[in-house]
């Protein structure tokens, strides 16, 4: 072997040698990961999360995908002559809005993320929650300056039935799950937030890690006078905090404090504007983003 070759296989060896340890440590383990953001329309982007995710998978572990799509709804109901209206960081989503959701979730973004993992040998499988009863849910009332306002088709998780998923987990596959739910008590569908679907089935699966891919680098220590990263922090610490964050990353830390009060061992809020953020936080001791523990687990 000539000397540059072994100069350039030598690194090569020791980085897969530092995802040893998190290698064993999460084998067989299920990770649950919010597609969203800019990961979710960069070409390049989407393409390195889907090598990613599989790689997750041939490493052993068992990847659940959940993803919304704002920015595509927004389009496709712009097309359609819809106004988009948010309310509480919601969306208002009426009888015509939510036929346009559910065909943008579950017949666009699902169908491209799908194909893009499946480039890499018959993985994925694509779901909403109104499969196999996956999320049921009721209608959300948000409430704005104590009043309870009416927002549409947005749902309330009531109800998560993990069988279908974990039949896909069992068989190898890759399941991706579109943010829509059935209604518990009036036959109709419902939109639910992304963040708040993927911490839901991240809990009910008994998950390792929840990891929420946001466009920003994490949770900020003094937001805007800082751009200082709060590495790690406990559910406690977490909930002190949720009061002065900007609205978009509410339901993000709110999903983060859900799943690790429900079982969850570890929930990320990682930065998808970076090339292969998941491979480095899960294989890394860099890891990148702001990671929330129990409590009781202390700050490191």
């Amino acid at each position: 072997m000539s000397t540059t070759r072994k100069h350039t296989a030598l690194p090569k060896a020791q980085i897969l040698i530092e995802a040893l340890p998190w290698l064993t440590r999460h084998h067989g383990k299920t990770v649950v990961i919010k597609f969203g953001g800019n990961a979710m329309i960069d070409e390049d982007l989407k393409a390195a999360f889907a090598q990613d995710v599989v790689f997750l998978r041939h490493a052993g572990l068992k990847p659940v995908v959940v993803h919304g799509g704002g920015p595509q709804i927004s389009k496709a109901l712009d097309k359609a002559g819809i106004v988009s209206e948010f309310k509480a960081g919601l969306r208002v989503t009426t009888e015509d809005a939510m036929d346009v959701v559910r065909m943008v979730l579950a017949g666009q973004v699902q169908r491209e993320l799908v194909g893009l993992l499946n480039q890499h040998g018959p993985l994925a499988v694509g779901l909403t929650g109104e499969d196999a009863h996956t999320i049921t849910a009721t209608k959300h009332r948000p409430e704005i300056d104590g009043e309870s306002v009416d927002i549409g088709r947005v749902g309330e998780i009531t109800e998560i039935d993990t069988g279908a998923i974990e039949a896909l987990l069992a068989d190898g596959r890759i399941p991706v799950v579109s943010s829509i739910a059935r209604s518990q008590d009036d036959g109709h569908v419902y939109n639910v937030n992304a963040d708040t679907a993927a911490a839901a089935l991240a809990a009910a699966l008994g998950a390792e890690t929840l990891m929420v891919l946001t466009d920003v680098e994490g949770l900020y220590e003094d937001w805007p006078n800082s751009d200082e990263v709060i590495s790690r922090l406990t559910a406690v610490q977490l909930e002190k905090l949720l009061p002065e964050l900007s609205s978009g990353m509410v339901p993000k830390m709110e999903g983060c404090l859900h799943a690790v009060r429900n079982g969850v061992t570890t929930a990320r809020v990682i930065d998808g504007r970076v090339q292969h953020s998941i491979l480095l936080e899960i294989f890394t001791d860099e890891g990148i983003g702001t990671m929330v523990v129990p409590d009781g687990q202390g700050e490191s």
